[in-house]
C-alpha cells in the first residue's frame, strides 16, 4: 500500500517562503494525481493545489500567483513552493495521492505565518 510522509512546515513571518515536500512510498502505479489540502480548526479541509501525472496543475484562487506545485516522478515526491505567505495561509497542510480511485493522506504538516 501507499504511505505519505510530509515535511517542510514551520513558522515564518508574513511575506516569507516555505517549501513543503511529500514523499510517497509503497506500491504506486505511474499514473496518479497528487494534491495539497489545508485545514484550520473548525473548518472544512480545502484543496490548495493539484498536479496530474502529466504535469497539469490547478490552484485555489487564494494562492494563485504565490504557490507552485511540482512533482518528481522518479522520487514519487510532490512539492508545494509557497511564496509571499500571508497570515491567512496558516493551517495544517495535507498531502493527498489518488491512485486507482483510492485516496491516501499524509499526516499533515503545520504552517504558521505570523503577521
Amino acid at each position: 500500500q501507499v504511505q505519505l510522509v510530509e515535511s517542510g512546515g514551520g513558522l515564518v513571518q508574513a511575506g516569507g517562503s516555505l517549501r513543503l515536500s511529500c514523499a510517497a512510498s509503497g506500491r504506486i502505479f505511474s499514473i496518479y494525481v497528487m494534491r495539497w489540502y489545508r485545514q484550520v480548526p473548525g473548518k472544512q479541509r480545502e484543496l490548495v493545489a493539484g498536479i496530474t501525472s502529466g504535469g497539469s496543475t490547478n490552484y485555489a484562487d487564494s494562492v494563485k500567483g504565490r504557490f507552485a506545485i511540482s512533482r518528481d516522478n522518479a522520487k514519487n515526491t510532490v512539492y508545494l513552493q509557497m511564496n509571499s505567505l500571508k497570515h491567512e495561509d496558516t493551517a495544517v497542510y495535507y498531502c493527498n495521492l489518488e491512485l486507482i480511485n483510492v485516496n491516501y493522506w499524509g499526516q499533515g504538516t503545520k504552517v504558521t505565518v505570523s503577521s
